[in-house]
């Protein structure tokens, strides 16, 4: 499941979270994840104080491997969207691209009707701002490279 790491820069991590800010304004929304499917947390916005932001990303993308080979089993490709419905709150999750999720909590305040139309929206926006990352490791600038070393260096010195 693994599609390798990539680097995303502060100015696109900036622009994800406008768009999911975006999100959970018009879809009356508590709060959004954006995971990679390794179960890393990228990015989150809204209210997440009470959530364990780090055992949500990782079980949401187990969530998506599992669905994965249920889908497999039925004869699809993959699901893209899921949707799980709870008393209080409710979730939904949408892969976007082919390397990240957008899970979205919301309760009855809004609809899934509207949550979906404002995820679909979101996703384009980040799925458009991840596809400008790279695949390969970025070069550090030689003087801080020459910088760190030294302090490196000067922290194992006596």
């Amino acid at each position: 499941m693994s599609s390798g790491t990539f680097v995303i820069h502060q100015d696109q991590i900036d622009r994800i979270n406008a768009a999911m800010l975006r999100l959970l304004k018009k879809g009356e929304a508590k709060c959004a994840l954006l995971v990679d499917k390794d179960g890393h947390l990228i990015t989150r916005q809204g209210f997440t104080q009470t959530l364990d932001t780090t055992a949500m990303s990782a079980l949401l993308a187990g969530s998506f491997a599992s669905t994965r080979e249920i889908a497999r089993l039925v004869g699809e490709p993959e699901f893209s969207v899921l949707f799980h419905q709870g008393q209080r709150d409710h979730i939904h999750i949408s892969l976007v691209g082919d390397r990240s999720i957008l899970a979205i909590v919301f309760d009855d305040r809004t609809t899934i009707g509207m949550v979906r139309l404002y995820a679909r929206e979101a996703a384009d926006r980040i799925k458009e701002l991840l596809s400008a990352t790279s695949d390969e490791p970025t070069a550090l600038d030689p003087d801080f490279t020459r910088s760190a070393a030294a302090k490196i260096d000067s922290m194992f010195t006596e």
